[in-house]
């Protein structure tokens, strides 16, 4: 026999009472005052109950169970509420489970009202039963958290002080850390944030005092202040949050997202955590580093690698990022040996554990670097040896480029560019990549007019697309074809006005041609507003002051760019300079040490043509 929909409810609503029953014999608040995971936010309401298992009988030599307080009428009290919530009246089934957990004082029943009154989507009728649970049973820790969550909810910030200084204070000093995070988590998610941070730190006002938690308190603070939007307050935070706590990681890791040349008060905080901390923790120090890079703060960024892979030799990402930076700085030997030690720490790791995923990709980045040196060195066997040891279906592209690259530097250009189009199009991103990887062959092999003659068409398909018109005027410039440049690099700026490649490499061939001067200072100096830390578009100021006359200017730009980036291109600019000047025996050191570099590269090889020196 089929058994009817209302047998049905009948006999869910008859289990749940029953689980009320069970845990009732068993306590009278499932949350004690000392229960771990400190946790305030549940994303989702506390699931519903399940039908109890059948035990065994327990021996007879165990003490009896209590007797219940779970009378007739109050049985039928919460039969009666489940059936009713579920059958569409969820208020009054509300009242008559809330009425039988205050009765009872049942925690299991209090949060079953909460569930009920937020399935209905009534706040107000939550909050009053965690209220109504906490009264009953003061020391519940899980009363007060979902208190917190449904005040944080109802956007009654205001209202949080009291019941979040409690829960702290219940937090034993070993959960603290995590507190904190989902109190950061928590409290961004209020409408009114500058509120939010202003309650978060009324409530943590003893500990914002404490050497012991004081650095983690006031970290907490200053999230929710930048997350407000208060970037001087969220660095306030954090060097109070570094005198509380010296030794503390946590205000260094918030300054380290304040890092900018508008905060220059934010980094000295990480430096000096890092200078007095000697087990200062390493993802730290590489986070530090990570964020030079992101400022193109190349030599800095080495020397805190460095500085990680001398004392902890044996992590193993510190030495990708040392070798990925030591070969953009042309220093192939120790960028090669860091990338091989990367391989051998990685492989000897376990292949089971969370971070394996992502020290496979690590693996395949260190493989194409590798595979990139020795196409530097002309040993192509080498490279392709590397790229053959990529085995990941999500990096062919990118090892079949690099193999057409291969191909087209031993002449091999039209099998080159069988491989890139041979190349799957799943997206039209795929299809994009692979057209411009396919021009980018053409220009290394300098087929200037095929570059020219691909982009001119695509762009004529696609004419909002920027990166298309850059790369149409990089090549227009390589066929002297110098009004198209400028026609497309003006198009640019008009399509992207914070494209700061385009006024860059506009001010560039006016300084570099000696023609509209002050019209090319105007677009660099755009250029350098957008991107302030940038040393080539440095080196584009340096050399259009140094057009204009102004020596002594373009010697400070192009020597701290040059520091910064020693690249070729910016030590032909700066040397030409002191040659200019006179110090021919210093400009001849910057070239020898630029042809160490890159021996083949055009402005370097042009610039000592044209001035008639062998260094």
């Amino acid at each position: 026999m089929i058994p009817s929909p209302r047998r049905h409810r009948l006999a869910a609503a008859a289990s749940l009472v029953l689980l009320a029953c069970a845990v009732h014999a068993q306590t009278s608040d499932p949350a004690a005052p000392n229960s771990p995971a400190p946790i305030i936010e549940r994303n989702a309401p506390p699931r519903p109950a399940v039908r109890p298992r059948v035990t065994a009988p327990k021996p007879a030599s165990e003490p009896a169970a209590q007797p219940s307080a779970l009378t007739a009428d109050l049985f039928y009290e919460i039969l009666m509420g489940e059936m009713t919530a579920r059958s569409g009246d969820p208020g009054s089934g509300y009242a008559l489970v809330l009425d039988a957990a205050r009765r009872l004082r049942d925690g299991k029943l209090f949060q079953r009202a909460v569930e009920i009154a937020l399935q209905s989507r009534s706040g107000d009728a939550a909050l009053a039963a965690a209220r109504a649970w906490q009264e009953a049973l003061p020391t519940s820790r899980d009363a007060r958290r979902i208190e917190l969550q449904i005040l944080i909810a109802l956007n009654r910030i205001g209202e949080t002080v009291e019941p979040l200084r409690a829960e702290v204070a219940a937090t034993s000093q070993i959960e603290r850390p995590l507190l904190m995070a989902v109190i950061a988590r928590n409290y961004s998610r209020a409408s009114d944030k500058k509120l939010a941070a202003s309650v978060v730190e009324r409530a943590l006002v003893d500990e914002l005092k404490s050497p012991t938690t004081g650095g983690l308190a006031w970290a907490t603070v200053g999230r929710l202040r930048l997350n407000a939007g208060d970037n001087s307050g969220a660095l306030e935070a954090a060097r109070k949050g570094q005198e509380v706590d010296p030794a503390s990681d946590a205000p260094p890791a918030l300054a380290l997202e304040l890092i900018d040349p508008s905060q220059p008060l934010a980094e000295p905080i990480v430096t000096r955590y890092l200078a007095s901390n000697t087990k200062a923790t390493p993802d730290l120090r590489i986070a530090y580093a990570r964020v030079l890079v992101e400022n193109r703060r190349y030599n800095d960024a080495q020397t805190q690698l460095q500085a990680l892979t001398t004392a902890r030799p044996e992590l193993a990402e510190p030495w990708l990022l040392l070798g990925s930076l030591q070969m953009q700085a042309k220093q192939d030997g120790a960028a090669e040996t860091s990338l091989k030690r990367y391989i051998d720490l990685s492989s000897s790791q376990s292949n089971k554990d969370a971070d394996a995923a992502d020290r496979k990709r690590g693996v395949t980045q260190a493989y194409l670097a590798l595979s990139q040196l020795a196409e530097r060195r002309k040993d192509f066997t080498g490279a392709e040896r590397w790229l053959s040891r990529i085995d990941s279906t999500e990096d062919l592209t990118i090892a079949q480029t690099r193999r057409a690259g291969l191909l087209a530097r031993q002449g091999k250009l039209p099998q080159a560019r069988e491989i890139i189009r041979a190349l799957p199009e799943r997206t039209a991103d795929d299809k994009k990549q692979k057209f411009l990887a396919e021009v980018q062959l053409l220009r290394d092999a300098k087929q200037y007019q095929a570059a020219y003659d691909m982009l001119a068409q695509a762009s004529a398909a696609a004419p909002d697309d920027g990166d298309l018109v850059y790369d149409q005027a990089m090549v227009a410039e390589k066929l002297n074809r110098l009004d198209d440049m400028e026609r497309l690099l003006r198009r640019l700026i008009q399509l992207k006005p914070e494209s700061q490649n385009a006024y860059n490499a506009l001010g560039y061939s006016f300084a570099d041609r000696k023609i509209r001067l002050d019209e090319a200072r105007t677009l660099i100096q755009k250029a350098v507003q957008l991107a302030p830390e940038d040393p080539f578009i440095a080196d584009s100021l340096g050399w259009v002051e140094f057009r204009l006359g102004n020596t002594a200017e373009a010697i400070r730009i192009l020597e701290a760019a040059y520091k910064t980036r020693p690249d070729p291109e910016i030590g032909a600019h700066f040397g030409e300079v002191l040659w200019s000047i006179g110090q021919k025996d210093r400009a001849v050191t910057i070239w020898k040490e630029a042809l160490l570099s890159d021996a083949e590269n055009e402005t370097l090889q042009e610039t000592l043509k044209r001035l008639r020196v062998k260094p």
